[in-house]
Formats: structure tokens, C-alpha cells, sequence
């Protein structure tokens, strides 16, 4: 484990710690940067907003503070394609009504079908939702993808913000990337195949977010993340940790090195298009009769659509994909601030090139709208589709309820826990785990929830890699309102953004994990007590394809064996 140096300090009544990470090994001094500036961080000091900000309380100066608010940007910036890709899986508004009819000849355009009298126009059905996507419905998830940037972007301005000016913390504050891939994948289900409607799920977190606005609001949000045993608080976030690395390491929003296979469930795959085969679910009677079930109704089990039959490990898509991990893994290896943007944009750019073999824009009709968009560069885009579509007509139903309750013991879980952990690393917490400016710290990605909600996103939270930020010198809320000016200016290069394929994004979400999976030295894991229920949260998460399933099944082995 690391160890930690802490410097205290003082700043009139209230203590703030210092807090600079040592590797275990022989002590290294964190770099230490020289004014470039004086003159200027000088100025700023002494400045309202110096002094508003305490840049000389806190030791550090106004140009540190904008190089710590660019790391942090750089660093979560990724996040805008990998949300909104994430959360397009569940469907969004999209329906059946929004798939167009089809020719009963594939050759023939549809246009053309209605003059021929020996074919007809077959009208679509609930499986135009599924491989093979119906261009309609591609059309609709692509638009919804749009919006869901937009509404990425707005989640982060305000949680920014509030953090920033009224905090005075050098977090910033995103989608949580564990909670967004249970909403998609596990509650609305992918394409709309859970329990639950994209909209009737958005009223859920609304709901959910006014409760959590309140439990900080009275100050019980800490008391309540504390009843969690510390075995399941401190797995879940290497749980999550493999939860989304499974997720980029498949087909639809990764590098698709893991593919379905009818005897071991997952398998190698990584095989070119023309070399899978689209696969259906089946009902077998006693009589040994064989009912086709079309299009499937199994909550986020996009596994069971395509299957490779050759050609494994032959992708092109799949190989760009390693390349672009393999950059970001030398980035992070040697340190360099920005390493998951960099190979996002790596494996971004070749993908725009047209006429190639690993072209994000093909040549259908799908791909051509794409491009077409896409060659707008610059766009105000307005989110039509996923603003205001919260509903409430299922409020009464168990699927509902149970949907917000999870969705709130989750944030309570992971965003208070996540909140600590940065305070404490970046030396602000104090011997009772308190720290200067948390009661608008809590306030302020509980705030960010319910506004996400109207705007069709999941729940923010502190983000993880606000660590970069920190170690680049953050340490006021001026480095939370650096980066929320960078993400504003995102708002005019959606066109951009919503290019980014998904074996771009899978290989930030393979290694998005690594620093997660860190929690798990802390587990006591000589104490079977502890080991056991850390180990089935653990494994759980990714196994079942839910954060909530983890939780649940950690807390209960807890309470059995220390019953």
C-alpha cells in the first residue's frame, strides 16, 4: 500500500491538510513547479477572487490552478462519447414506431418494393430493434446519442460549478461510469429490452435525486454510506472497476475481443462482419417441439445477437482498438496527463477516414447521415429527444421502486465514498473524515442529479480522476470551474463527439478500471468474514451485469456470516 505525507496547514481556526501521494519504495517528492508567472499569480491573489478562492491559504497560485483545471479536462473528456454511447445502448425514445418498413427482397430499396407486384413491404415488429437494426431505429439511436452529449455536457457544467464556486474543491463531478451502464444495460435494458422504460427510468432518478438532494441537505447522507459493511464499501469499486471493463472489451460499445459462445457463454470473437452469424432465442418444449422466440426479450443480453463462426482475432476495428489501448497504457505508464483522451483521438481519426475497412461512416444509409453530420464540425445542438421525457405513469409499479431504490443506495454508496476519497487525497479531510466545504460538496452532485435527469442523463458524481487534477497542484475550486470552461466550449463540437466509434471508447473503459481495482488491498482478506462477502461483490457485479446484484449479494453474505 502507498504510504502518505501529510503537511498541516493552518488556516485561522480550521486545519487543512496537504496531502502528497509516495509510491511505496524509496520517498519521491512530488515535482515541484516554479512560479512562471509571478507577477500575474501575484496580482490574482490579492484579488477578490484570491481571496474568495484562498489561493494563499491553501499554497498554491492562480496558473497552477488552470494547469490542474486542463489536466482534469483532459483527463475526463472521454467520458462525453463513452456516456452518451453508453446510455444510447438502452434505446432512449427510440421505439418500434420509429423503424421503417422493409422490403420482403433485401436487394430492393423500399421505394421500390411498393411498385413490384411480386414483393411487399413487410412492416416492422419488435425485433427491428435488434441485429440487424432496423435504419430507422439506427437513425433514431444516433439522434438520441446527440442529445445525450449535450446533456453530458450540461451535467458536468453544473456539477462544476456548484463545486467549484460554492465548495471552493478542485473536484470535478461526471456521470458516474458504473451507475450509467446499470440504467442502460440492466434497467431499461439494451434497446429497451428491461424492465422499464427510458422514460419511466428518468423518473426514477429524478425522484431518487430530490431524495438524495434532501438526505444531504439534513446531513445523513455520511451517517447512512457508513451502515454499508466496509468489506462491500471498499469491493464495490474494483467491482465496478471489472464491470466496465467487461463492457469495453464486447462488441457494441468496446474493442469486441469477448463474443458469445453457446457452451462457455463468452469466448474469443474479434471476428470481421462477414464472418458472424446472427443468432435467435428458442423455446424447447417437452414434446421437443421448437418455438422461434424473435428478437429475444433477455434484459441487456447483447452477447446472444451475433456469434463468430470464423476469423477470430481478424477485425481490423479490433486492432485499431488494441492500438488504442496501447497508447493509453504508455501514457499512463509514463505519467503523461491526458492519456485516455490521446488514444481516443488516435483511433478516432483514422476511423474518419471513409472507404477504409475500419471507417466509423460505411457506406449505407446510416453511415451517410453520420458523415453528414459529422461534416458540420461545429453545431449548437439541442437536445429534442431525451429533455423533459421523463415519465410518471408507472410510479405505482415494483419495477419502478425498485429501480429508484437502487439507484439511490448506489449513490449514496459510490458518490459519497468517491467524494471522501478525493477530499482525503487531496489533504483536506481532518482526524474525523470532515472537510472544509462539504456541505455544498454534498449538495452539489445531488443538485447535478435531479437537473441530469431533466436533461436525460444518469447521476453525477465526484469523479475518480479529479486525482489528476490534484497532483498537477489543485487545490481550490478554481481547477472544478477551469474545466467546466473547457466543457462549455464541447457544446459547439458535438458533430465531433458523436463520431467517436465504439472501439475507440472500449479500450479508456478496459483501463478506466485499473486504478479502481487498487480498493481491493485494503479488504482484510485473511479474515474469511471480510474476504468472502468483498469477494462476491466482486465478482458478482461483472458476472451478472449489475452493480445492484453486487451490493446485494455482499451485504447479504455480510450479514450471514457475522449474523
Amino acid at each position: 500500500m502507498s504510504a502518505s505525507r501529510l503537511q498541516l496547514y493552518q488556516n485561522k481556526n480550521h486545519k487543512i491538510l496537504r496531502h502528497d501521494d509516495v509510491e511505496s519504495g524509496p520517498r519521491r517528492r512530488q515535482p515541484t513547479y516554479s512560479p512562471r508567472y509571478p507577477c500575474l499569480n501575484s496580482y490574482v491573489a490579492k484579488t477578490r477572487i484570491g481571496k474568495r478562492f484562498k489561493l494563499k491559504d491553501r499554497n498554491t497560485t492562480f496558473t497552477a490552478e488552470l494547469r490542474a483545471g486542463t489536466t482534469t479536462f483532459l483527463t475526463m473528456a472521454y467520458i462525453l462519447a463513452v456516456n452518451a454511447s453508453i446510455l444510447s445502448d438502452s434505446g432512449g425514445t427510440c421505439s418500434v414506431s420509429d423503424c421503417i418498413p422493409l422490403c420482403s427482397d433485401p436487394s430492393v430499396s423500399p421505394s421500390d418494393c411498393v411498385y413490384n407486384s411480386n414483393l411487399r413491404l413487410i412492416q416492422p415488429d419488435v425485433t427491428c430493434k435488434f441485429e440487424r437494426v432496423n435504419q430507422g431505429y439506427a437513425a433514431c439511436l444516433e439522434k438520441t446519442r446527440q442529445d445525450l452529449i449535450v446533456a453530458t455536457v450540461a451535467s458536468f457544467l453544473i456539477g462544476c460549478v456548484i463545486m467549484g464556486v460554492f465548495a471552493n474543491l478542485p473536484l470535478a463531478l461526471a456521470p458516474g461510469m458504473g451507475t450509467n451502464a446499470y440504467f442502460a444495460y440492466t434497467v431499461v435494458g439494451f434497446h429497451g429490452s428491461g424492465t422499464v422504460s427510458y422514460q419511466i427510468a428518468l423518473a426514477a432518478f429524478f425522484i431518487e435525486g430530490l431524495l438524495f438532494l434532501l438526505i444531504s441537505a439534513v446531513g445523513f447522507r455520511a451517517k447512512l454510506a457508513k451502515l454499508v459493511p466496509e468489506p462491500v464499501r471498499i469491493s464495490s469499486s474494483a467491482g465496478i472497476g471489472l464491470f466496465l471493463a467487461f463492457i469495453g472489451l464486447q462488441s457494441n460499445q468496446g474493442i469486441d475481443l469477448v463474443g458469445y459462445s453457446s457452451s462457455t457463454l463468452v469466448t474469443l470473437a474479434a471476428c470481421p462482419s462477414s464472418s458472424r452469424a446472427s443468432l435467435a432465442l428458442v423455446r424447447t418444449f417437452e414434446n421437443g417441439t421448437v418455438l422461434l422466440i424473435p428478437g429475444g426479450t433477455v434484459s441487456s443480453d447483447i452477447l446472444l445477437q451475433l456469434t463468430c463462426l470464423h476469423g477470430r482475432m481478424e477485425s481490423p476495428t479490433f486492432w485499431l482498438g488494441v492500438v488504442g489501448f496501447v497508447i493509453i497504457a504508455y501514457f499512463l505508464v509514463k505519467n503523461i496527463k491526458g492519456a485516455m483522451i490521446y488514444g481516443i483521438i488516435f483511433v478516432t481519426a483514422v476511423s474518419w477516414f471513409r472507404n477504409t475497412k475500419v471507417t466509423v461512416f460505411p457506406n449505407t444509409p446510416a453511415g451517410d447521415s453520420a458523415y453528414d453530420y459529422f461534416k458540420k464540425v461545429v453545431d449548437i445542438h439541442q437536445t429534442e429527444s431525451t429533455a423533459w421525457a421523463l415519465s410518471f405513469k408507472s410510479i405505482g409499479t415494483g419495477h419502478f421502486w425498485e429501480a429508484l431504490i437502487t439507484f439511490l443506495y448506489v449513490d449514496i454508496l459510490d458518490t459519497t465514498r468517491t467524494l471522501y476519497s478525493m477530499a482525503h487525497f487531496a489533504g483536506f479531510t481532518d482526524s474525523a473524515g470532515s472537510f472544509e466545504g462539504q456541505y455544498f460538496a454534498f449538495m452539489s452532485d445531488a443538485l447535478a442529479i435531479v437537473v441530469g435527469s431533466l436533461l436525460g442523463t444518469s447521476p453525477v458524481t465526484a469523479f475518480i480522476v479529479s486525482s489528476t487534477g490534484i497532483r498537477e497542484g489543485g487545490r481550490t475550486g478554481l481547477t472544478a470551474l477551469t474545466a467546466a470552461g473547457y466543457f462549455m466550449m464541447a457544446f459547439f463540437f458535438t458533430p465531433l463527439l458523436a463520431s467517436i466509434p465504439a472501439w475507440a471508447v472500449g479500450p479508456p473503459l478496459i483501463l478506466v478500471g485499473v486504478p479502481m481495482m487498487r480498493a481491493v488491498v485494503e479488504v482484510e482478506w485473511d479474515d474469511m468474514r471480510q474476504a468472502i462477502p468483498a469477494s462476491v461483490t466482486l465478482l458478482l457485479m461483472p458476472l451478472t451485469y449489475s452493480i445492484a446484484y453486487g451490493l446485494i449479494g455482499g451485504i447479504g453474505t455480510y450479514i450471514v456470516l457475522n449474523f
